[in-house]
């Protein structure tokens, strides 16, 4: 009796004092790896690094060679399996795309978005995917990009640096992205320019609302179902952020829409007979298209140009943010740039007036090369959410079950020394130009900044011609100086925009 009283006395105590010392040397050890604590299991690693969560998770996979399983508190249902590897990627994204749809998970953490593009699957994303295809490819297209985005750039970016660079003023560069993309968006798909990239630099909510979205839409994906309905219902947090944004989009969108449905009835009750050679009307475009969809197509189109909008604004002035935080720590890099742009270009008159075709933009290999750079460090859109609808192995031997959450770490794939050698934190713009001159093109699944496979974004010819653009105008005119002693990292956001923005000085280049 009295050795088993022992035994249990010992039990009682020693078993806690054993998982202590194994967590306790675990969390000594210099590792990423977050610990596995009993029933938190990783979540309060994950906690401890919000704050850096697209390095933390870099961290992981590097260490853990590319791919790593996360295990979220018990009962939660938080468990995700988080990948970098190439391999997996075009497995997931290309060769087993139909396995691997958004899924239900995906469109609750989404849901903002409603049956938009970003969040159909199936025949739905076919629609999407259809009819957008056929106006993007529609011959008056790029003619009315080049216009739309020349016009802005003239008559909103200019005037706003130019304001700056006189009266020596500090500016938030990623703002002034923010503003110039959402007016271009805005002009292309609703034929409406809000000018939010004025003087004044008018506060607009929708065009506010995208960053608080974003970042709500993060904290969807590892925080608790039951935290979320808590901030929901009691108004606290980033849900409430998410809830006004969702009141701002719907009043600008439904605005919009309801005035080109005026619009269109003065024109029927005039008997109006557009000449030949009318600009192509986007917004028009797309209520024909869906005016006899199932459901409800008011709501149906509101979640359609939500999608657009989301792609229109972020990821172009995204990129372009890191763009030209990377040129102020490359100086060589710049002056390349602005030798190709004087060779190539031949300027001698406002840089703006050069972009009357596609082809000018063609000739700036070197520019295009930077840009793909700045997109592989700091690809916009820094993570994918994936559920397979059958059980599957991927390549690298991981087995996921159905309806499993996979994340695909873009943002980490492009700090990986596996995928783009020793030198892949260097910003080397060179790795995208061939030994011909020409640019190099890379698969898809090793640069995902366009996402890969089926859904490969639709608007990429698009981003590309408007970075130029606005890079090329800049650069001719302006030497940008980044200011000193900010901190210029990633938000914590599904969009890797810059979470204290890019504050910096304006000069005008000499000639």
């Amino acid at each position: 009796m009295a050795f088993n009283l022992l035994i249990h006395i010992l039990t009682i105590f020693l078993i806690p004092l054993l998982v202590f010392l194994k967590f306790w040397i675990k969390a000594g050890c210099k590792s990423s790896i977050p610990t596995d604590w009993p029933v938190f299991r990783m979540t309060p690693g994950v906690l401890k690094n919000t704050h850096r969560i697209h390095e933390f998770v870099t961290d992981v996979l590097k260490e853990c060679h590319g791919t790593f399983q996360f295990k979220g508190p018990v009962l939660a249902d938080l468990d995700l399996l988080v990948t970098s590897e190439p391999a997996n990627i075009h497995h997931i994204l290309s060769k087993n795309f139909t396995n691997y749809p958004k899924g239900p998970d995906f469109r609750k953490i989404f849901d903002i978005l409603g049956d938009g593009i970003f969040n159909a699957d199936a025949h739905l994303w076919e629609l999407h995917r259809k009819t957008t295809t056929s106006l993007f490819n529609n011959a008056e297209f790029y003619k009315m990009l080049l216009e739309s985005t020349t016009n802005k750039v003239k008559k909103g970016l200019i005037p706003v640096l130019d304001h700056a660079s006189r009266d020596d003023i500090e500016v938030d560069l990623q703002e002034i992205f923010q503003r110039l993309t959402f007016d271009s968006i805005c002009s292309l798909l609703l034929d409406y320019d809000p000018q939010s990239l004025s003087l004044e630099l008018p506060y607009i909510s929708c065009e506010k609302a995208f960053t608080a979205t974003e970042e709500a839409l993060l904290y969807r994906h590892v925080l608790p179902e039951s935290i979320l309905k808590l901030q929901s219902v009691t108004g606290f947090g980033k849900e409430r952020g998410l809830s006004k944004a969702r009141e701002a989009f719907d009043q600008f969108i439904y605005s919009c829409i309801s005035t080109k449905r005026q619009q269109l009835q003065i024109k029927d009750s005039v008997k109006f007979s557009p000449p030949e050679g009318h600009k192509l009307d986007l917004l028009t475009a797309y209520m024909e298209a869906y005016k006899e969809k199932t459901g409800n197509p008011e709501i149906f189109l509101r979640d359609t140009l939500l999608n657009l909008m989301l792609a229109g604004r972020d990821t172009t002035s995204t990129a372009l943010s890191w763009f030209f935080w990377l040129l102020a720590k490359n100086p060589a890099v710049e002056r390349k740039i602005l030798e190709e742009i004087d060779s190539q270009l031949h300027s001698k008159e406002e840089i703006w007036m050069l972009f009357r075709k596609r082809e000018d933009l063609g000739k700036l290999v070197y520019l295009h090369g930077s840009l793909c750079e700045a997109l592989r460090l700091f690809p916009p859109v820094a993570l994918e959410h994936k559920a397979p609808m059958q059980p599957d192995i991927l390549p690298s031997g991981h087995p996921v079950n159905k309806d499993s959450k996979i994340v695909l770490s873009f943002y980490s794939m492009g700090r990986m020394e596996s995928i783009w050698g020793k030198d892949c934190l260097e910003f080397k713009p060179e790795r995208w130009i061939t030994d011909k001159g020409g640019i190099k093109h890379e698969p898809s699944y090793k640069f995902p900044a366009f996402n890969a496979g089926p859904r490969t974004c639709l608007g990429k010819e698009m981003a590309f011609i408007q970075m130029k653009m606005v890079a090329t105008s800049i650069l001719h005119n302006y030497k940008i100086e980044v200011v000193k002693g900010q901190q210029v990292v990633p938000s914590d956001s599904v969009i890797l925009q810059m979470k204290y923005g890019l504050k910096v000085m304006v000069s005008k280049r000499s000639s």
